[in-house]
């Protein structure tokens, strides 16, 4: 096993119970691409408790090889290579075909054109009926879930203003236009949740 392998607490904290939830939604097998797989700690947990899916890493071209540590110590075969991707680029089309989406923490950190972008991108590689799962904290009608969410809210847009916890009424408007309906909203520990969107047109 190789040492100093990079490391995400909070993966470690919200692998479980996410997991909980993907069993329940991705019960078919098929390819499940990953936005922002970052450490690649998710992937590995996932993949090994989902031995029916195939799980398809991607992340920002500057952090796409940060996961390959954590898969290759995995050994495991339903983990395909980290595909580096912009999601402002509009190279979705090189993707592997795949018949679902999960991202973790990505939307609060992204710039909202970026966003946008995931929405647009998930959309068109998704088949009719597939879904997307989006899991972080979010506020509903401009108002935060928790005080520790409206002080981690002010963090990052102190770090830089295109960050910041995205509203659910910008996030409907979006899927809408895209053909992402909302079908599901999961209360998750920590005052975040987990968002299933699947593709309607």
């Amino acid at each position: 096993m190789q040492k100093d392998k990079p490391f995400s607490q909070a993966c470690e904290n919200n692998k479980a119970p996410i997991l909980e939830k993907l069993a329940e939604l991705f019960k078919q097998p098929g390819t499940i691409l990953e936005i922002g797989t970052g450490t690649g700690q998710h992937a590995v947990h996932f993949a090994s408790h989902l031995p029916h899916l195939v799980w398809q890493p991607t992340d920002h071209p500057h952090n796409a090889q940060l996961a390959r540590a954590w898969i290759d110590d995995s050994g495991l075969s339903n983990i395909n290579s980290p595909i580096a991707l912009n999601v402002l680029d509009g190279n979705w089309a090189d993707l592997p075909e795949i018949d679902g989406a999960f991202s973790a923490n990505t939307a609060h950190i992204m710039a909202w054109e970026e966003v946008e972008a995931m929405f647009r991108g998930v959309a068109g590689a998704l088949p009719k009926g597939g879904i997307f799962c989006l899991y972080g904290p979010f506020s509903y009608g401009g108002q935060h879930t928790s005080d520790s969410n409206a002080r981690f809210d002010q963090s990052l847009r102190t770090q830089a203003p295109r960050m910041g916890i995205r509203d659910m009424g910008d996030l409907k408007t979006l899927g809408e236009e895209t053909g992402l309906a909302l079908e599901e909203d999961f209360g998750m520990p920590a005052n975040n949740r987990l968002l299933v969107w699947r593709r309607v047109r």
